[in-house]
């Protein structure tokens, strides 16, 4: 028995951890945030911090697998109907925590080499990300688009994580004002269309 509650321990201490990782990299932001800075904010030894994830990278990505999970804890986002208005959200609220798109962004370059931890993590994201984008597509109009749903959602992801790159060079960029506009004009909507 003990030892199960042991094992219980460590996955909420993990948690905490990845929750901490996630406010100082959003705060601070990727650039400044230590190891020893986060195990401080945990309370642990940046020496722990290694024993719960391995590595830098590790922790970082397992960072962007539990922003991930905020993002699509949002019920909006199973339905077609809402997912739209929910990746808007998600756009919006990763305006207010540049550490963390620095981070993903980084990340996602390094992650182009296959021996990267976090190169199986930007995969099955993308493919997560395509297929909803794409299912939003196809319920939501893509007959009405010139593009197969697909495409479409090949281009919105791709437009997505450009103008995150712009924007963290000039915060100005308006990220959930340019998608929107490219969502109406890649899959105009109908006098039916019920999409917020």
């Amino acid at each position: 028995m003990a030892r199960r509650g042991s094992y219980a321990k460590g996955v909420a201490r993990r948690q905490e951890i990845l929750e901490s990782a996630l406010e100082v990299i959003g705060r601070d932001g990727y650039q400044n945030a230590s190891l020893k800075q986060i195990a401080e904010r945990v309370g642990v030894t940046p020496a722990a911090l290694l024993h719960y994830f391995g590595s830098k990278e590790e922790l970082f990505t397992a960072v962007l697998r539990t922003r991930d999970a905020h993002d699509e804890s949002d019920a909006r986002m199973l339905d077609p109907i809402s997912a739209r208005a929910a990746f808007l959200d998600v756009i919006r609220h990763n305006a207010e925590v540049p550490g963390v798109v620095e981070l993903f962004s980084r990340l996602a370059v390094d992650a182009a080499d296959p021996d990267h931890p976090a190169h199986d993590y930007f995969l099955e994201r993308s493919e997560r990300l395509r297929a909803s984008i794409a299912e939003t597509f196809d319920h939501g109009g893509a007959a009405r688009a010139a593009l197969d749903p697909d495409t479409l959602a090949r281009v919105v992801q791709a437009v997505s994580d450009g103008l995150q790159l712009q924007w963290m060079v000039d915060p100005t960029v308006d990220m959930p004002g340019i998608i929107e506009a490219l969502l109406d004009a890649l899959a105009p909507a109908s006098a039916s269309d019920t999409r917020p």
